[in-house]
């Protein structure tokens, strides 16, 4: 067992068995069907498809947002998740009681709050627009606000749903080197996991270390992203995925 890596000897932080997702009734295609996936911690794994190929609802069903209609899913124990969408919502509130206002409810006492979402505004270049209104602030300053209220609530494990997809050049750079940022760090002891939905095939190479490819609700391949970006090795694992990296690239 000595050339056995510790993270692969960890219990999963995720892991689903036979899973299948109904978003409608039963004649309708379920949105997810028969996925085995299992993340061990300090993964960073990519989901990557076509639009409607189940990446959004794989995030959601691990996060525990949507419910199983078949199969199996085992849950985070004492893991802290954090979850970020596309379009964050903000609460019409500063910019700072966005981020303290989870911090209370977890218990901190409200100044403590305040000073420790001032300290995470700070990590992400907005102090100087803490008194303004959540909802005023442009696409990628609410992403970053989004980006500081996760921060601070230290999460362990990371589920992103295409969080750069609507924001401009500018903006996706530096809201990706946030996430490269908080994502490399330990949290709580614990090795920090990154679960992500992205389009952007550059933004996979540079923060995943797997890239699992879904079409029509079904896992197709699940591979180390290096292996994935080989053309030769992707198009005999898996052509569909290798046709599908050919079209995003052009």
């Amino acid at each position: 067992m000595s050339g056995v890596p510790p993270q692969a000897m960890a219990a999963p932080c995720f892991e689903l068995r036979g899973a299948q997702v109904r978003l409608g009734p039963a004649p309708r295609p379920p949105a997810l069907d028969e996925v085995n996936l299992r993340v061990l911690p300090g993964e960073r794994v990519a989901f990557i498809g076509a639009n409607g190929s189940g990446k959004s609802t794989l995030l959601r069903t691990l996060h525990g947002l949507l419910p199983l209609t078949a199969g199996t899913r085992q849950a985070p124990g004492r893991h802290r998740v954090a979850m970020l969408f596309q379009r964050p919502h903000m609460l019409r509130i500063r910019a700072l009681h966005n981020v303290a206002l989870g911090l209370w409810l977890q218990g901190r006492r409200w100044g403590e709050a305040k000073a420790l979402a001032l300290t995470a505004l700070q990590r992400v270049g907005l102090a100087d627009l803490a008194q303004r209104n959540g909802r005023a602030l442009s696409g990628g300053q609410q992403q970053r606000l989004a980006l500081a209220r996760a921060w601070a609530l230290q999460p362990d494990i990371w589920l992103l749903d295409e969080p750069t997809a609507s924001l401009d050049p500018h903006a996706k750079r530096e809201v990706e080197q946030l996430i490269a940022e908080f994502t490399a760090a330990t949290a709580n002891g614990q090795p920090t996991t990154l679960l992500f939905a992205s389009h952007n095939l550059g933004q996979v190479k540079r923060l995943a270390s797997r890239v699992v490819y879904l079409e029509q609700g079904r896992v197709l391949a699940d591979l180390p992203v290096h292996d994935f970006f080989n053309p030769d090795l992707l198009r005999a694992v898996c052509p569909h995925a290798h046709l599908f990296v050919q079209g995003e690239s052009w």
